[in-house]
């Protein structure tokens, strides 16, 4: 736990000025002071919309007979308060990233240096699991959501995220911060599907940019206190500040993107000296790599610990920064993390974290959550379960530098427009997908084909110089491996056919690239090539995939979508693996992790 507890006097703190009506602001959110809250929202700068208040308890399942089965309680079962019955305890469970995978799916793990594939995940074996985590508590348990939850599905995408609401408050989460990708549909609707889910609603760097009286006011109220268990806690929200850089920059239009920095050491000071908060915690959608580069700052001191989100890393043991400690857990809604803390006399004692897989063998599907999840899919059922093609080797993106996954992607386009390069971005959602062990296929379907590509972008063709490509390059290279974290995109290696680049992740930025070879040839430096990319609602039209200045931009005609299905109907049953496209000289081309020299490993 953090040494910065209540009774804050750090330096960075004391140079903090903090108005009145910002003093006054711990009353206006605190628990039961919605109404409050609203009328005075204008005052204090928070915009209209504003959602909050403590939603009702929900519908308990029947605890399992080997619930015990999915968590030890292991330290926190030593603890000498909880032993003699004096401790209270509070626990957290924390998921993020579930993409709208609705249905129990292949998920991958590395065990002894190898890749396994398991059942994880569905909505109705998530909901099971965390009301037996909640019941095990029940008065003291708070379940929240680390964002980027209604898009990465075909449901999602052709509801925009509507039909996912009704799952997610059925659950019951308490507290929900949005991500990079809840902007996909634009400001409106993301602030319809946010302002609809029942949990409170936490963000500090998401500001209205309008021209109307809301702008500059944030959009979701900054932090939210809970009186639990005897203590308060605090919960500040943060989404990634590059995300208009991140998409397609017309999503993110209206909406200004402020770093954490810039606000959050007066956010803690108003918890920890004014809200008296025991504990406070950091829910953001950054990435690994820009949470433990915040938990390394200053102005966090304070923070008890940074529940991340965003690379989907499964954090197993709490990462130790400078200045507090940093979770993320796990995606696509097969994990939880849970966290217990004891409190004995309003006074905090111990806390034991834990990633818990979310299992359909330990967890009975809720029956429930399977009609609402059936209702859902119901209208688009007979498209989405549509087989349009078939797969012989498994359809993965978790490799950080080249995947099956996108192998495949930039097959399809190369396949069809036949330009010298075919480009793919360095996408990360998407489950994977695993042939049969009897058939040795897997059937690719509609529903399959909207995990992997939720935005359904034209395919667009341009033309840029050898210099331009290698420049590019570099530039994308220290998107995802900068080694100030603040600097990463999030996101992983762009993905390509037609070329193959040799890179050294550890070299300064702008002398990462040995070589790149286009076809057969090493690249001319003044040559002229030809690459295929898909449109990004927002860009200039010289600007294709993150490449500035493009020559001959031309709209193809074509959707992704469509170019996939095209594809597989000539070359299915495909059969897609690393073929050394992109070779780092420090890495393994299984590389699963951006974030490397801390002690963490994905697995």
């Amino acid at each position: 736990m953090s040494n910065h507890q209540s009774g804050c006097s750090c330096s960075s703190c004391d140079a903090i000025s903090i108005s009145k009506a910002e003093k006054d602001l711990h009353v206006t959110i605190s628990e039961n002071s919605r109404r409050e809250f609203l009328k005075r929202s204008s005052r204090l700068g928070m915009g209209l919309g504003i959602g909050g208040g403590m939603i009702g308890l929900p519908t308990a399942a029947s605890a399992l007979e080997n619930e015990e089965s999915a968590y030890k309680e292991n330290a926190m079962a030593n603890n000498k308060a909880v032993q003699n019955g004096k401790a209270t305890k509070i626990t957290l469970l924390h998921t993020a990233d579930i993409h709208s995978q609705l249905l129990t799916h292949d998920e991958f793990f590395m065990e002894n240096g190898k890749s396994v594939f398991k059942k994880r995940g569905g909505f109705a074996t998530l909901k099971s699991m965390i009301n037996t985590l909640r019941n095990q508590n029940r008065s003291n348990t708070l379940v929240i959501d680390g964002g980027d939850c209604f898009q990465g599905s075909g449901v999602a995408s052709m509801t925009q995220g509507q039909a996912i609401v009704p799952l997610m408050n059925n659950i019951g989460y308490d507290i929900m911060l949005p991500g990079n990708w809840e902007v996909v549909y634009g400001k409106e609707m993301m602030m319809k599907d946010m302002f609809a889910y029942d949990g409170v609603k936490v963000c500090a760097n998401m500001y209205h940019n309008t021209k109307d009286d809301l702008n500059g006011d944030l959009i979701f109220p900054p932090y939210f206190i809970k009186h639990i268990a005897g203590i308060k806690i605090g919960f500040i929200g943060y989404n990634d500040p590059l995300t208009p850089k991140r998409q397609s920059p017309a999503y993110s239009e209206g909406i200004r993107f402020a770093q954490p920095e810039l606000n959050v050491a007066k956010y803690i000071k108003i918890l920890k000296e004014y809200e008296k908060c025991e504990m406070v915690f950091l829910l953001t959608h950054l990435g690994l790599a820009q949470q433990v580069g915040l938990a390394n700052l200053s102005e966090v001191k304070g923070v008890d610990y940074i529940l991340g989100a965003d690379t989907h890393e499964r954090v197993r043991t709490p990462i130790e920064a400078k200045h507090t400690k940093v979770t993320e857990p796990g995606a696509f809604g097969s994990f939880i993390s849970r966290m217990d803390i004891v409190v004995e006399n309003g006074v905090l004692k111990d806390h034991v974290y834990q990633l818990l897989d979310v299992d359909p063998s330990i967890y009975k599907e809720d029956e429930e959550m399977k009609r609402l999840v059936d209702t859902a899919r119901a209208p688009f059922k007979k498209e989405l379960d549509r087989v349009i093609g078939k797969t012989k080797t498994p359809l993965m993106r978790y490799y950080v530098i080249e995947t099956p996954m996108d192998n495949f992607i930039t097959d399809a386009i190369m396949w069809k427009f036949k330009p010298d390069i075919a480009l793919s971005n360095g996408f990360r959602f998407c489950p994977p997908l695993i042939p049969d062990t009897n058939t040795g296929e897997a059937n690719i379907t509609m529903d399959f084909l909207w995990n992997m590509l939720p935005v359904n972008s034209e395919a667009k063709r341009g033309t840029i110089t050898g210099k331009q490509l290698w420049d590019w390059m570099e530039k994308e290279l220290q998107n995802a491996f900068a080694k100030d974290p603040a600097k990463r995109f999030g996101g992983w290696v762009v993905r390509f056919k037609g070329m193959k680049v040799n890179f050294t992740i550890g070299n300064e930025n702008g002398k990462r690239v040995n070589s790149i070879m286009i076809g057969d040839a090493p690249i001319d430096m003044q040559k002229e090539y030809t690459f295929v990319a898909c449109e990004r609602d927002g860009d200039p039209d010289t600007t294709i995939c993150r490449v500035d200045n493009v020559k001959a931009p031309t709209r193809l005609g074509f959707t992704l979508h469509s170019v996939i299905e095209e594809y597989l109907k000539t070359n299915s049953p495909i059969a897609p693996t690393l073929e050394g496209r992109c070779i780092a000289t420090d890495a393994p081309n299984t590389l699963l992790t951006q974030l490397m020299g801390v002690g963490y490993e994905f697995r």
